[in-house]
């Protein structure tokens, strides 16, 4: 089986127990632990700030050799434009310079990493005009970098799931990142609509929905489900089609999509 199945962010005090001995102080330290369950790991948190060589190496530290992660580029890169009122134009907006920066930073860990994950917010039309121009902006952004690396996209915006936007993304060797999420359609409708177009390998994020509905249950506590999902035998199915087409998945599950992300792997687990 082609599948590695880790979570989206790993360092939860309520996963002790579950995933960890005890508590630990550092997310680092959580790591050590967390590798003897899962083989793969989401880094979430450079999504908001360029990664810290020292976190590179401290991670790198807590696990063996075979252990893999994707990350999130940071977020300096995906935004159209700048936070605040009124939002002001991102000048770094797909800026090869700043990627360039971002992949030194992780350089120790490059070769451990299956995707590098260019996640892009809902894009209205002030921020952009149609898919044309997210496309273009999206092939001179690939032309600028290096090839060969394992680049990721993940969009927002439903309408954006098209062909000419699958058919760029296999003419540069870039996988599409499939997001279970609120507002857009399920995993397994896209895949069914654009398999042929998938190159050999894609990340599938299990995030779930509406946010502040399940921490209001959880009082951010995840170690049990609390909203579970009733089409997660398509999910399954998908899965299961995608290691029969030869395809290497990585499947990161986040606490959010049905409370907790351990619990959520092992009823995946089971299917297979």
């Amino acid at each position: 089986m082609a599948i590695t199945f880790g979570t989206c962010s790993w360092n939860y005090d309520s996963w002790v127990g579950l995933v960890y001995p005890h508590k630990e102080s550092t997310a680092a330290a959580y790591l050590k632990h967390y590798a003897k369950k899962f083989r793969t790991v989401e880094i979430d948190s450079w999504f908001y700030r360029l990664p810290n060589p020292k976190d590179v190496k401290s991670y790198l530290d807590q696990v063996d050799d075979d252990f893999r992660f994707t990350c999130k580029v940071t977020n300096s890169i995906s935004l159209t434009h700048l936070r605040g009122t009124p939002a002001q134009n991102n000048e770094d907006f797909l800026s090869a310079r700043l990627f360039e920066i971002f992949l030194k930073s992780i350089e120790p860990m490059l070769n451990r990493v299956d995707a590098i994950m260019l996640e892009f917010e809902y894009l209205n039309k002030t921020k952009m005009k149609d898919l044309e121009s997210f496309l273009d902006r999206l092939e001179k952004f690939f032309h600028a970098i290096p090839r060969g690396l394992p680049l990721g996209v993940e969009i927002r915006n439903k309408n954006y799931l098209s062909g000419d936007y699958f058919d760029l993304l296999k003419a540069w060797q870039v996988q599409h990142v499939f997001s279970e999420k609120e507002y857009m359609p399920p995993v397994y409708q896209v895949y069914d609509r654009f398999k042929e177009k998938l190159i050999g390998s894609s990340v599938v994020r299990l995030l779930g929905g509406n946010r502040k509905e399940i921490e209001s249950i959880t009082d951010n506590s995840w170690n049990q489900i609390v909203l579970p999902k009733p089409d997660m035998g398509s999910v399954v199915e998908m899965l299961k089609d995608m290691d029969r087409r030869g395809m290497k998945i990585t499947l990161n599950v986040n606490n959010h999509y049905e409370g907790s992300a351990p619990i959520t792997i092992d009823t995946i687990r089971r299917g297979f």
